[in-house]
């Protein structure tokens, strides 16, 4: 999906939220009244999610239950992971079958900040980061590039425009950390091969700044006197990351690896944990729409697929679930005959937006639950 760092800006802006946010209490009906239109039975359509364990997610679990009528499988793991070795159990679960994998961000509508989410239920109902486990991801990278953006620092040397690298920066021989593209920060380097300094300091080199970042930053950035850390102008397109991973649970690897190529963009967006939702939304599309393909469980069966992002608007003093809105990605639909297609993110909105919003055959929760506690005792026998 990130393969290529020329394309991923252009790939991050193509997931548009702008228009395009549904509200779960509408999303549910209306993707349920799709799969019928699809030619899905009524009672038979086996639901899976693939969310994240946060409990801002229950809610949506709760909606998805009352219109299908049927708790959903689960497909996924913390962080919106999809567990593709899920898919057996899934088909055997259900005559036609719905997957519905969303990352999550937390978004406070006081301060119109992502990544955070009131926990209602804590004792002073602080507000805190949401993905957590995203988050957590993020510190890491976090700090590197905040080195990074401290320690290039620009400055003057005999007049010339310069940067002055710290050596903790070069390449030989970490292992892992953020490596420049020094290219685009000095003059006449080609790959990791500089020209030789202009100056040595005690904790870095001097070198001649390049023009493209001259022309970028504009001659008046650098300073007259003394120097300025590059902070803020250091952009993605001048750096990327190395890390060995190697944690015990593979799926932990697997959701740092969707970010670590798009990871210097992540980091210097206005939101970097809705970006990183985003950005691990798609890269489990794409990953759990080819392992559908190849599942032999999966053939001559109706399966719709269906990825987006889940924004968990804080829920208010009172309330007990937040006012969670799903954004559509991508949807892959299989048809039991073969046929197969893939709907973009905006023919995906249209599908469900021209879908009905009513559902005759959700179920009363509150019957069924009541109707289990009336029913008479059946006895287990060992």
């Amino acid at each position: 999906m990130f393969s290529h760092r020329s394309s991923i800006s252009s790939a991050l802006h193509s997931f548009r939220l702008d228009g395009r946010m549904l509200c779960y209490n509408s999303f549910v009906p209306k993707l349920y009244n799709w799969c019928l239109s699809l030619g899905f039975t009524p009672g038979k359509i086996m639901p899976s999610r693939a969310f994240c364990s946060d409990e801002s997610q229950g809610f949506p679990i709760i909606l998805i239950t009352k219109h299908f009528g049927a708790f959903p499988f689960n497909h996924g793991r913390v962080g919106g992971i999809v567990s593709v070795d899920r898919h057996g159990p899934h088909a055997d679960h259900g005559k036609d079958l719905l997957i519905l994998q969303a990352s999550h961000v937390g978004y406070d509508p006081e301060s119109g900040e992502f990544g955070v989410y009131r926990r209602l239920y804590a004792e002073h109902e602080h507000l805190s980061c949401s993905c957590g486990k995203i988050g957590r991801i993020l510190d890491w990278y976090r700090t590197e590039h905040e080195y990074a953006c401290e320690n290039i620092r620009l400055l003057r040397h005999d007049g010339q425009l310069a940067v002055l690298v710290d050596y903790q920066l070069f390449a030989s021989p970490r292992p892992q950390g953020l490596f420049l593209i020094f290219e685009n920060l000095v003059q006449g380097a080609v790959g990791e091969e500089l020209p030789p300094p202009l100056s040595t300091r005690s904790t870095g080199h001097i070198f001649a700044a390049s023009s493209h970042l001259i022309a970028r930053l504009g001659v008046d950035t650098w300073p007259q006197n003394g120097s300025v850390a590059i902070g803020k102008h250091l952009a993605a397109e001048d750096f990327y990351f190395r890390h060995k991973g190697g944690y015990l649970d593979p799926l932990q690897d697997q959701l740092e690896n969707n970010l670590l190529a798009p990871m210097p963009w992540i980091l210097t967006s206005r939101h970097p944990l809705l970006t990183a939702a985003c950005a691990n939304t798609m890269v489990e599309f794409d990953r759990t729409f080819r392992s559908l393909v190849q599942s032999s469980a999966m053939h001559d069966r109706n399966l719709l697929f269906l990825a987006g992002l889940n924004i968990d608007i804080s829920p208010n003093p009172g309330e007990h679930f937040p006012l969670t809105k799903f954004v559509p990605w991508a949807a892959y639909l299989q048809h039991a005959d073969g046929r197969r297609e893939i709907l973009e993110q905006d023919e995906l909105v249209e599908r469900l937006g021209s879908a009905e919003a009513t559902n005759p055959n959700q179920i009363d929760l509150e019957r069924a639950i009541a109707t289990m506690a009336n029913k008479r005792a059946a006895e287990v026998r060992l």
